[in-house]
């Protein structure tokens, strides 16, 4: 049986981990957890689940907990806090298996801590790659520690990586939706409202990946994790649209023959088959061929979505331009969702960022935050001459 530590259980991929773990109780257990600031939902995780360790934001949500489970006649779970906290989760020894859903860079310091305590980590947090993917994986080596992705596109590149030598390979092919913006005229895109940006055609997220996917620095982003997951250049990295969102991701191999993988869009069975691999275990996430319909594939827009074209480039250089390319994009989302700048303006904070951004190869996660911080310090700064009074940006 795996034991299995959650790093952001109470957001949407901690639930749906928390789901395959109720559905299969005789495969996984939980180990320990990670919440953040839900404290209701964390003391129903708690009573349910039973942890050894829960984690909280701060001490003063921890302190809550704690005294609510004492109330409730709930023993037996340590309540710890922060960055330290979440370090703890990871590195518990009861567990075997990681799996890292904190947003953002706030879950990397203990993502690194489980790959050196030897835990094989499923990863659903693409910040984590893309902002320290080079130690990341360097670390994993010397361990010999599995880095598995749940990320929907990895995760399908994964699955057909299987098929063959990692030297058979020619290049990846990362679907992309789209987003909601894909046929709108470019002349429109300064009008486009935060309503607008957040009704994805597809697929429901969080507000800031779904802003992502319709700026396609989603797709960005996965493109500098896919280079580091499995080790290829960018330019062995290609995105194609696809408005179905049915087929996940290529391989294409060098004799021409091209698998692709095809499933439901239920991030369900992506967390299931890292948490069984190498294993395949039998599930119910089964797909309706009779309602594919047609399959439809373009090359995405450059100049639409500029956001690819600044990512590829970071990929590129690599070291600090990763970090500062996913740190100034969270900062551009988060003054579009504040109706502080227009949407067009975040790729315009982005580049002036990656442009002041000096040329540095972090060599540990230490200096990968302070870069991280700078960068966001630097976009705020850009940002506010982005204002919606603008006449021409």
């Amino acid at each position: 049986m795996k034991q299995i530590a959650i790093l952001g259980s109470t957001g949407s991929i901690g639930q749906s981990t928390l789901d395959i773990i109720r559905r299969y109780p005789e495969r996984f257990r939980v180990a320990s957890l990670a919440a953040g600031r839900n404290v209701d939902v964390a003391f129903e995780q708690c009573v349910e689940w039973r942890p050894r360790i829960m984690s909280l934001a701060t001490e003063e949500l921890a302190a809550a907990l704690s005294k609510r489970l004492i109330s409730a006649g709930v023993t037996g779970i340590e309540t710890v806090h922060g960055t330290a906290g979440t370090v703890q989760v990871s590195a518990t020894p009861e567990a075997d298996f990681v799996v890292s859903a904190i947003v953002g860079v706030a879950g990397l310091e203990a993502t690194y801590a489980a790959v050196q305590a030897g835990k094989t980590v499923g990863l659903a947090n693409k910040e984590a790659m893309v902002a320290a993917g080079e130690i990341l994986t360097a670390a994993a080596r010397e361990k010999n520690v599995p880095l598995l992705p749940i990320d929907s596109e990895h995760n399908a590149i994964h699955q057909c990586m299987r098929a063959g030598e990692k030297r058979e390979v020619r290049r990846l092919w990362l679907t992309a939706s789209g987003g909601p913006f894909r046929n709108l005229p470019l002349r429109d895109f300064a009008n486009i409202t935060v309503e607008q940006a957040l009704k994805h055609p597809t697929w429901v997220m969080g507000r800031r990946i779904t802003i992502d996917s319709a700026t396609l620095l989603n797709k960005g982003l996965e493109i500098i994790e896919a280079c580091r997951l499995f080790n290829l250049s960018p330019s062995a990295i290609k995105v194609t649209v696809h408005p179905q969102s049915t087929v996940h991701s290529f391989v294409e191999y060098i004799d021409g023959s091209i698998l692709a993988q095809i499933s439901v869009t239920d991030m369900r069975l992506p967390i299931l088959y890292a948490m069984s691999y190498p294993e395949r275990v039998e599930s119910d996430l089964t797909f309706d061929m009779a309602s594919l319909g047609q399959l439809n594939f373009e090359p995405p827009d450059f100049e639409r979505f500029p956001c690819l074209r600044l990512a590829y480039e970071a990929a590129e250089k690599g070291g600090a331009h990763p970090i500062a390319l996913n740190a100034a994009d969270e900062i551009a989302v988060e003054a579009f969702l504040a109706g502080n700048i227009p949407f067009i303006a975040i790729p315009r904070t982005i580049e002036e960022v990656l442009e002041a951004t000096p040329e540095n190869h972090p060599a540990t996660i230490a200096e990968v935050l302070t870069i991280d911080r700078d960068a966001r310090e630097a976009a705020r700064n850009k940002a506010r001459k982005f204002t919606h009074a603008s006449a021409v940006l």
